[in-house]
């Protein structure tokens, strides 16, 4: 019988038979196979635990600790152990495991080879996993083997939905450039390099930059950004008197002809929803008034509270014909964070007289959103940490792992972490970036459960799990050690690096004096900074998310921030800026007494040493959330307060962590460099 599913062949190996009987199952993944959603979430459905093998210390370390001693004291608990290295040995696994899985028959190798053989291997181990539906579904459509330039052909029409023998005029290759970016997809390398070979010959294209607007999402955005409002100016309704300051010729930064065709029909559509969410920024060259009416207003901004009430209607319509759906996978989930994020900063922004009318409708779509999200998280949360790190990093403690992918002299990273920044708080300090020479890419990816910094903040600098660094769960003084004891394994020396963290009655004109001094030395290669300012004002907080909202766009507007990351950018480093978590306003539930009981004690998070200490409490305060120890230690039990809720006596208000909450668990990753 035909698989009608890619996935069949490797899921047909862990049965829920197989899982009571066989304790241990070895797998050779040389392709990354067991990293894509669907495999993981099937290999745990069927009873199986899923552990990489990377590390032989780690490795050990997880193994004894997590199932040989459930093993031995006669628990059930079946191990998959994945080898991920390109040339994935066997051998290399410990000998007690090794003939543990051959006593049992339980070693196997998946390879793209197997499950896509008509296709070129190097080109199918480019493509992102999410496309592997799309590639099955036409592959059983392809009947002889195709060579490299014919693969990466049935890649661009297949999966990409991109023809270029149909690209022939400007309308076209805007709309397909608006597309792939509009969904976040990213061309492999080598599907790129086909599609460049047969585009850039035609005369048509000469001028235009096509490798980087097909590559580098950022750049395409400014592309469109500069030429909107020369676009604007010569598109203004007729018998409008308009003076304009716009220069003549106007003067870009990044190469392509001045005119596009904004209002072709298959443009505007995307034009809409880019304007909508925040992607582009309307111009503000052009009066509001001029184009009232027009299709062109989406992109020309008004300052009026009507007019900022019309962009949160289009913002709220727009979320909720994208709801994700029950199914949807992580970068769903990641896309309506931003979505939301770019609502909450809106939201902030209009007099509360003005929204008034507003606020139900605000109100229903919070409390769906997190009620979905959490439903979803507890469903899915598992399968993250066993996700890649490349491209485009997942859970925080992934991101010193993507730093380190192809790094090499002389390149240079920055780590910024601003401890406690929610995404929208992010689009509010966004908002208020003075005039640099950079290009700025909004990402973002999931904190660790729970949201609290000697957790998420400590597990960015591990590089691992919170299960690893059991020891100093309650603490983070070892953030440094982890941070430079992770670079050393990679092989730089200790000169090389570098991990700054903002004291307590430190600004952040202190906080860039020392780091200038330490990044001036040419041997200093990686960074890390911690930036509290922003945790201190949410500890501070006692006007809600509005006054903090005021407090980081005062704190953006000051610019000692950008000065930071200007000088670091100027230094020559790549900066990638994060947040361990976010925040959320949520009102009391009651205080539990808990005494000496829990191991820690926060607004949105109590945690308990074993059930028998959780269960009553749980108990005691309904819609609680028992948390279970995914990635953490057993002797460490989450108790999460409700999604609107908090442990603090009924009816007071506050602003804090540690909880499920959208806005806690999605947090900002931006990619800052410095323009040519």
């Amino acid at each position: 019988m035909t698989a009608t599913d890619w996935r069949e062949p490797i899921l047909a190996h862990f049965s829920p038979a197989m899982a009571a009987v066989a304790r241990l199952t070895v797998v050779a993944d040389p392709d990354d196979l067991l990293t894509e959603p669907g495999i993981i979430e099937g290999i745990r459905a069927r009873g199986f635990e899923i552990l990489p093998f990377t590390d032989h210390v780690a490795f050990r370390y997880a193994y004894e600790r997590r199932f040989r001693e459930q093993w031995d004291a006669g628990q059930p608990t079946t191990l998959a152990v994945v080898l991920r290295t390109a040339n994935a040995a066997v051998a290399d696994l410990p000998f007690d495991l090794l003939d543990q899985a051959r006593r049992d028959a339980r070693i196997f190798t998946f390879s793209l080879a197997e499950q896509f053989p008509r296709f070129a291997p190097r080109l199918i181990a480019e493509l992102d996993r999410s496309h592997f539906d799309r590639l099955f579904a036409a592959h059983a459509h392809q009947s002889q083997p195709l060579g490299e330039n014919a693969t990466a052909d049935f890649l661009l029409r297949h999966v990409f939905e991109i023809d270029p023998a149909l690209i022939t005029h400007p309308a076209e290759l805007v709309r397909v450039l608006l597309r792939l970016h509009y969904r976040r997809q990213t061309l492999p390398p080598l599907t790129v390099a086909r599609l460049l070979d047969r585009l850039q010959p035609q005369a048509q294209w000469t001028g235009w930059p096509l490798d980087r607007l097909f590559t580098r999402r950022a750049d395409f955005l400014a592309f469109l950004q500069e030429r909107w409002p020369h676009f604007v100016s010569q598109h203004i309704p007729p018998l409008v008197n308009v003076v304009a300051e716009l220069p003549t010729p106007p003067q870009f930064q990044h190469a392509g002809p001045a005119d596009l065709p904004f209002d072709h029909e298959d443009i505007r559509v995307y034009l809409d929803n880019l304007f909508t969410e925040g992607q582009l920024t309307p111009t503000t060259l052009i009066p509001k008034s001029a184009v009232t009416g027009h299709w062109l207003a989406v992109g020309v901004a008004g300052d009026t509270p009507m007019d900022q009430r019309e962009r949160l209607h289009k913002r709220l319509n727009l979320l909720n014909t994208d709801f994700p759906a029950p199914d949807a996978g992580y970068r769903a989930w990641l896309h309506t964070a931003r979505q939301w994020a770019e609502i909450i900063a809106l939201r902030w922004t209009i007099p509360p007289e003005a929204l008034a009318a507003d606020l139900p409708a605000l109100e229903t779509l919070h409390d769906r959103l997190e009620q979905t999200f959490q439903t979803w998280l507890l469903a899915h949360y598992a399968a993250l940490h066993s996700l890649p790190y490349w491209p485009q990093p997942v859970l925080v403690h992934q991101l010193p792992h993507f730093l380190a992918h192809g790094f090499h002299a002389p390149q240079k990273r920055a780590l910024v972490v601003v401890d406690g920044l929610a995404l929208d708080q992010w689009v509010a300090a966004r908002s208020e970036i003075p005039a640099r020479p950079w290009t700025v890419e909004d990402g973002a990816l999931f904190a660790w459960v729970p949201t609290l910094t000697s957790v998420s903040r400590q597990a960015i600098f591990a590089g691992e799990p919170p299960f690893f660094f059991a020891a100093s769960l309650d603490s983070t003084h070892k953030e440094e050690a982890h941070w430079l004891r992770f670079w050393e394994t990679k092989g730089l020396r200790r000169n090389e690096l570098a991990y700054f963290r903002q004291q307590q009655a430190e600004d952040d004109d202190g906080l860039t004096e020392r780091v200038d001094a330490r990044i001036s030395d040419p041997k200093c290669r990686v960074i890390a900074v911690i930036v509290s300012t922003v945790d201190q004002m949410i500890h501070g907080a006692v006007t809600g998310t509005d006054g903090l909202h005021a407090s980081v766009r005062h704190w953006a507007q000051r610019g000692a921030f950008w000065a930071l990351l200007d000088r670091l950018t100027e230094a020559g480093f790549e900066v990638f800026l994060t947040a361990d978590h976010g925040n959320v306003e949520a009102q009391g539930i009651g205080k539990p007494n808990v005494g000496a009981t829990a191991n820690e004690r926060g607004e949105r998070v109590h945690v308990f040493p074993d059930e028998h200490l959780r269960q009553p409490v749980a108990a005691q305060y309904p819609g609680t959330i028992c948390w279970p120890t995914i990635g953490l230690p057993e002797d460490y039990r989450p108790l999460l307060a409700p999604p609107h809720g908090a442990f603090i006596p009924e009816g007071k208000r506050i602003v804090a962590h540690g909880g499920i909450a959208l806005e806690e668990m999605v947090v900002p990753l931006i990619r800052i460099t410095r323009k040519p």
